[in-house]
């Protein structure tokens, strides 16, 4: 088989598709025959010199994907399968590996470079493989520069695979020497020096230690800086990508060489090329960023014991900061607003500066305002457009009593130039303008409205009259009567200032969905998000409109469902405008079916819509699947136990939905309607039970389920306890084991990372909300004493998340209630186990004092709850 490997790999490349179909046939049956062989073949076929470059290249990248999957499942079982191969196999793989380094072929290098972290990947962290870091840089220095290049692309591969806790810190220094000297300016050839500087950015996680040595954090970077004034415009662009990751990771290592970056980045944003100049600003971005995070963590306070300084960076550079970016602003593309993937000079300006606004707040309006009179009524189109973005970016972050009088005079001269600029661009962006002004400085919480009913009656006109302008001025119309409507949302049952325009504003937003050309500029999607915003602040005197737009929007999905034969460009926005039109239909079955007044004339719809729905399941799209079950979820909620007779027809696309791990959104959500379903049918769901809960219990223990969706799954647990009552007695031995065995996993976990620690809350969560809507199911029956085993465990466990301190408000609110709700169904049982849990007496008294009266109430529940258990 090794003989005939190369020709196989290139007929695996072949135009003819019988050809490539057989030699990709040939190669599965290889594998999966002698996966050692196979491999190893592999490897020789990249390493032989002789062999065609298409072969080698196509043989390494088989060779990778070997070795990592982007599924959890399927690279675990990539990397006990490459660590259960006999090691002399492995060996040979490796030496194959090592010595393409050198090989004078660049795509034969690369490829090598990227296979070899991957075996890193898996085996540094086994502690296999200890020589690869030596062996790379034994000689590095008397290296051709080829092989040179190579290596150092290879270890900034491995620092972007390997996590820094498997490499040795002497392996640390070494790759940061190695890496740093490649980056020398003394380094004559621009291929290494590149390889250097991008495999630095990857290095930098690795280089805690370093950073805190004063000494060496001065060479990297002095080194670092220097890049940035290569002749090479690649190097330059990497020093500065180098830049931006130390502004993130090392932000309080930087007040010694800020000044010296903002020269050099205020050079770069002038005079160098766009990759560059980009980057530049990219870094006062990421300065920003940090700011703003370290101020709303700890807000102004900065005592010695605050873990991150907040230097004031931005503060501080502020008088030649805005300067330097506002110039920026001048810069547009002729075509920016057509192309939904730009990204320039200007608007990247555009974005620093709104960082820098919310960074400093009121600090940034009178080194702005000037820019602004000066450009805003120039002939050319770009000092206008810049003069308007400027303003837009300013919006988040000064104070309402700073803004308030500036936007009331800006407003109407906004309407006017959004009418009658001649230039598209400073419309796209006086619209945009709009819209942050009614997002940040429009709403009942705001002393000194901006929208009065003198003015509102011409916004709504000129918006009105904006939809119908071009795709990309249009989309942008849209979005600012979104946070137009959004502003009334909160006004209650009262009349909103937009009653008297309501019928205008849906009749144009239904026109905008239809236009010929709505696909562009993503204008269909803000139509219809519009629509759907305007829908949820409607009031009880608007509602018959919304009610005829009820037929209107079921015929157009109707219309979709018969279209056949299509292409598929045509099929794709087939499936998005579905997705559309379903995510609209939940938003009126919501609004309509919640009020007392609407809902039975509503409900005449109720059959027709739930066939348009189910007929949905039919067509192959994640997205519209998504929406329908939404919309399913939301009139199961409107019917109450009406849904009844649609579960023997929906029930197998519900199935259907909880064994879809694939697309684990769409199993996520249909997770989330089985509560619905619990709710609206309460114990008429009981004959369905049996089949929903061996699915969900399939789906836990499964290892290919993404695991955002188990912390839903816990909870719908609850749902139909809460729902079957006593009925749940035969799900018990199953669900409380894996409930305890959740629970001892995400009980202690110090020390986790942001998202890990996000993620351990929500699985907390879940569990938590399982044993309340448990206790509360069987609450009052005669077989509570079936969960009396289980008590001991729960108590133990909400000691442990009180002892661990690592809960966010909500887990703290379910928990709290969980202990109530044990209290409330199992009594006096329960009474001397709940006296000796730390959780009745040291966490109930914290939330009894808690500033959040969420926490508070369940725990002046659970309280009463606790002493009528003790006290019986």
């Amino acid at each position: 088989m090794a003989m005939e490997v190369t020709q196989i790999l290139l007929n695996a490349q072949s135009v003819d598709g019988a050809v490539r179909k057989h030699a990709e046939d040939n190669l599965k049956q290889f594998q999966e025959q002698n996966l050692p062989s196979f491999l190893l073949s592999l490897a020789g076929e990249l390493a032989n010199e002789e062999k065609p470059a298409e072969s080698r290249k196509l043989a390494g990248l088989i060779l990778k994907n070997a070795l990592d999957a982007k599924e959890q499942h399927r690279k675990y079982e990539f990397v006990q399968r490459w660590l259960a191969l006999d090691p002399s196999v492995k060996g040979q793989i490796k030496n194959c590996l090592i010595k393409t380094l050198s090989s004078p072929s660049h795509d034969a290098r690369s490829t090598a470079s990227q296979v070899i972290a991957k075996v890193a990947g898996i085996e540094l962290p086994q502690k296999q493989w200890p020589e690869l870091i030596g062996t790379l840089l034994s000689n590095i220095q008397q290296l051709p520069a080829h092989t040179k290049q190579a290596t150092l692309e290879t270890l900034g591969y491995i620092c972007e695979e390997v996590s820094p806790e498997a490499v040795e810190q002497d392996n640390v220094n070494q790759i940061l020497t190695a890496v740093v000297q490649g980056m020398n300016a003394s380094e004559v050839n621009n291929d290494v020096r590149l390889a250097a500087t991008r495999a630095l950015y990857n290095a930098l996680g690795f280089a805690q230690a370093n950073f805190s040595n004063d000494m060496e954090r001065d060479y990297i970077m002095r080194v670092v800086c220097e890049a940035t004034l290569s002749p090479e415009v690649k190097i330059r662009q990497a020093a500065f990508e180098c830049l931006v990751a130390i502004s993130s990771t090392y932000y309080e290592k930087l007040a010694p060489y800020i000044h010296d970056i903002f020269n050099i980045t205020a050079k770069a944003v002038k005079e160098d090329e766009e990759p560059v100049a980009l980057q530049a600003i990219e870094f006062w971005s990421s300065i920003c960023d940090e700011e703003i995070d370290i101020l709303e963590e700890y807000g102004s306070d900065f005592t010695g014991d605050s873990e991150v300084p907040c230097y004031y960076f931005i503060k501080q550079a502020l008088p030649v900061l805005v300067p330097l970016l506002l110039e920026t602003l001048l810069k547009q593309e002729e075509d920016q607003d057509q192309d939904e993937g730009a990204w320039n000079i200007a608007m990247a300006g555009g974005t620093c500066l709104g960082l820098v606004a919310r960074t400093v707040g009121d600090d940034i309006v009178p080194l702005v305002m000037p820019f602004i009179e000066l450009n805003i009524t120039k002939p050319d189109w770009r000092q206008r457009e810049a003069a308007t973005y400027a303003f837009g970016s300013i919006l988040e972050g000064p104070s309402p009593e700073k803004l308030v009088p500036l936007v009331n005079v800006a407003l109407n001269f906004m309407l006017s130039a959004l009418m009658k600029d001649p230039s598209n661009h400073v419309k796209d962006t006086t619209a945009w303008t709009l819209g942050r002004m009614f997002e940040f400085l429009h709403g009942s919480m705001l002393e000194t409205p901006i929208i009065t009913p003198a003015n509102c009656q011409q916004i709504v006109t000129v918006l009105l009259q904006s939809m119908k302008d071009v795709p990309n001025v249009a989309e942008k119309a849209c979005g600012a009567l979104y946070f137009l409507a959004q502003g009334y949302e909160d006004m209650g049952p009262s009349p909103s200032p937009l009653t008297p325009f309501f019928q205008d504003i849906l009749q144009a937003l239904y026109a905008v969905t239809r236009r010929e050309d709505a696909g562009e500029s993503r204008l269909r999607t803000a139509a219809y998000e519009t629509l759907n915003e305007v829908v949820r602040c409607s009031t009880d005197d608007t509602s018959p409109m919304v009610m005829q737009l009820v037929p209107h929007i079921m015929m157009e999905l109707h219309q979709t469902l018969e279209a056949h034969k299509l292409s598929t460009d045509e099929r794709e926005k087939q499936n998005e405008l579905q997705g559309l039109l379903c995510g609209c239909l939940q938003v009126i079955i919501q609004k309509l079916g919640s009020s007392e007044a609407t809902k039975y004339v509503f409900l005449q719809y109720a059959d027709q819509m739930m066939a348009l729905f189910l007929r949905v399941f039919s067509c192959r799209s994640a997205t519209a699947h998504e929406e329908a079950m939404l919309a399913i979820g939301a009139l199961a909620y409107a019917t109450g136990s009406g849904f009844e007779k649609y579960m023997s027809e929906f029930y197998r696309y519900l199935e259907m939905g909880l064994q879809n791990f694939e697309d684990y959104q769409v199993c996520a959500i249909t997770v989330g309607v089985v509560g619905d379903l619990c709710r609206a049918l309460e114990d008429k769901i009981l004959p369905y039970c049996d089949a929903i809960m061996t699915q969900l219990l399939k789906d836990l223990s499964s290892n290919q389920l993404h695991r955002s969706v188990k912390p839903p799954i816990f909870s719908c647990f609850g749902d139909i306890a809460l729902a079957i009552g006593e009925n749940f007695e035969k799900y018990l031995v199953y669900a409380m084991p894996m409930l305890q065995s959740a629970a001892e996993l995400s009980a202690h976990t110090s020390g986790a990372d942001d998202d890990m620690t996000e993620y351990t809350n929500s699985l907390r969560n879940g569990i938590l909300e399982a044993y309340s809507g448990i206790f509360q199911g069987f609450k009052g029956s005669p077989k509570t004493q079936l969960l009396m085993p289980y008590a001991p465990h729960i108590l133990q466990f909400l000691d442990s998340l009180y002892m661990e301190k690592e809960m966010d408000d909500v887990v703290t609110k379910t928990a709290i209630g969980v202990l109530g709700d044990l209290a409330d169904t199992l009594g006096s049982n329960a009474g001397p186990l709940i006296q000796q849990a730390i959780s009745s007496k040291d966490f109930l008294n914290e939330c009894l004092s808690s500033d959040d009266h969420m926490i508070k109430e369940s725990a002046e529940w659970a309280k009463l709850a606790i002493n009528r258990a003790i006290s019986i």
